[in-house]
């Protein structure tokens, strides 16, 4: 019987084989132009020596030499990005239209590596997400774990404003940031609710479909074997990203930390 069980699971992987993975190296960051998001890390964008060290952070990741580029804007602007992308190449006194993380770390990435287009995988369309119901549902049958969690983790991030640009995006391309991540996003919020009603999960469920359709709209992009993705978005779309991917057939996650020395 273990016989024929170790001969269907040989079987069964070398029938599910698709050959090469394309590599994709999945980086998460602070939104570097400021942010609507609950919780924002202090960075000025024009300030000199942030410049000069985001671009020390993208000469770093520009040695995993990318094909393409994913961004965090919706593919509907896809003509217009690469416009100013392709203007931001040519033209040194270009002044970007899409800033903040996109420009001095996406943009010069891609200007380093060679990269000639760049795709934005963002969706905007899922409902409104109440990132504060633990915080304002009435009459929960439990409200002290969200509270409590919440705190402990907030004070916790608040902490990352004492760090370099280096050491912040260090420390949040960490698996215990990235989980961390996820459940003050979502996971978190299942337990806000009133009895017999499912007000947090109900959140927490579009942050997951709004993920979700960032994966799918990934998945949409024509890439082959050769193909290397480089992927930028902020931190918590990059948890998400890569819980889908690392059980993907078709994506090798490479690993971040092997490029941010």
């Amino acid at each position: 019987m273990q016989k024929l069980i170790t001969l269907l699971i040989v079987a069964l992987s070398t029938s599910l084989s698709f050959g090469q993975k394309i590599k994709v190296l999945n980086f998460g960051t602070f939104h570097m132009a400021g942010t609507s998001d609950a919780r924002k890390v202090e960075f000025d964008q024009k300030n000199k020596k942030s410049k000069a060290d985001t671009y020390e952070i993208a000469k770093m990741l520009a040695a995993f030499k990318p094909t393409v580029i994913c961004v965090e804007v919706v593919p509907g602007e896809n003509e217009g990005i690469n416009l100013d992308y392709s203007k931001f190449v040519t033209d040194p006194n270009h002044k970007a239209n899409y800033s903040g993380e996109i420009e001095l770390i996406a943009y010069q990435v891609g200007k380093l590596s060679g990269v000639q287009k760049i795709y934005g995988i963002d969706e905007q369309k899922t409902a409104p997400y109440n990132y504060s119901i633990w915080n304002e549902l009435k009459h929960q049958t439990d409200s002290l774990t969200s509270k409590k969690y919440m705190e402990i983790i907030f004070e916790e991030f608040d902490g990352i404003d004492t760090l370099s640009t280096l050491d912040k995006l260090k420390y949040m391309n960490t698996p215990d940031y990235w989980a961390k991540s996820i459940n003050i996003n979502a996971d978190i919020l299942t337990h806000n609710a009133t009895t017999g009603n499912f007000e947090g999960a109900d959140e927490a469920a579009k942050f997951y479909r709004r993920n979700l359709r960032i994966y799918s709209n990934l998945n949409q992009i024509p890439l082959n074997k050769n193909d290397r993705v480089f992927i930028i978005m902020g931190n918590t779309h990059t948890a998400f990203l890569n819980e889908f991917i690392k059980r993907s057939p078709k994506y090798e996650l490479v690993e971040v930390w092997d490029y941010l020395q």
